[in-house]
């Protein structure tokens, strides 16, 4: 069987919904890259996103900030970033509707004053304070207050900024499409926990594809080679990009009429499951 190329996605695909990779995930990549396949990270996430846990699994290369940032073997190809002054209007924007939001740049990921409250009250919504439930749900966002908390006296730098994601406080996602979506790329609840009405905002025409495609163009490997596992309708564009596509059992149905198979989820050993299913392990 010859080389092939694989693109995951991070939350809800290669992390389970507590944000921890299954031992059976990094199983799988370790043996599918020691049969010379590739495996790279194709995330929303932006590069300070990606935790000790996920890095150190061993990637070929990563596209985070939704296609905005490529690197292979640890080099740096690709690097785009937000035009400040769209940055300072969504800020503007989101300030004045008290919406919670955190800035994603390879400085590192920077909340509003209200983005740890907001995001707290989204994961325990409907759960019964100081219950196991709600215990255990504090516990899946320790990490990302963890990284928030790393940078919250560093002074941002807004020419420097991948994409700005918010969080649902109940103006409506419609409305900041409606506001937006002409000049810059938005994607609808690309975290289920963080509610119905959040969503992330990167560069117009920079996306998983365009990363993938370069990708692809750049390694000189045949398109027929190549797999992508993902769960999120921001992940119908990686498909695209691919010859075959996995989505979760977890996934959005959109993501799933566009799959070329359906895997179980994360907890359940999805990726190792689909791994020795195309004979990559």
């Amino acid at each position: 069987m010859g080389k092939k190329l694989i693109f995951m996605d991070v939350d809800g695909t290669l992390c389970d919904m507590s944000g921890q990779v299954p031992k059976s995930a990094k199983e799988a990549i370790e043996l599918a890259r020691n049969n010379g396949h590739l495996v790279f990270i194709c995330t929303g996430r932006s590069k300070p996103e990606i935790t000790e846990d996920i890095e150190s699994i061993g990637f070929d290369g990563m596209i985070c900030a939704g296609g905005g940032y490529i690197e292979i073997d640890s080099e740096i190809l690709m690097h785009k970033k937000m035009p400040k002054e769209d940055v300072l209007k969504l800020i503007e924007y989101f300030e004045s509707h008290n919406i919670a939001y955190y800035i994603e740049s390879n400085d590192g990921l920077f909340g509003s004053r209200n983005c740890k409250d907001t995001i707290l009250r989204q994961v325990t919504k409907g759960l019964v304070r100081n219950s196991k439930e709600y215990e255990e749900a504090k516990e899946e966002i320790k990490w990302f207050n963890e990284v928030l908390d790393e940078y919250k006296d560093k002074e941002v730098d807004y020419s420097n900024v991948n994409k700005i994601s918010f969080i649902s406080n109940g103006h409506p996602y419609e409305k900041v499409y409606e506001r937006f979506s002409k000049e810059l790329e938005i994607y609808h609840n690309t975290v289920p926990q963080f509610g119905h009405n959040s969503g992330e905002i990167g560069i117009k025409g920079i996306n998983k594809y365009t990363a993938i495609e370069f990708v692809i163009n750049h390694l000189a490997i045949d398109k027929e080679n190549t797999l992508a596992y993902g769960d999120g309708e921001n992940d119908i564009e990686m498909f695209r990009a691919v010859n075959y596509g996995v989505a979760m059992e977890n996934a959005k149905p959109a993501l799933i009429k566009v799959s070329d198979e359906v895997t179980h989820d994360a907890s359940n050993d999805g990726i190792y499951f689909s791994f020795k299913k195309n004979n990559l392990i």
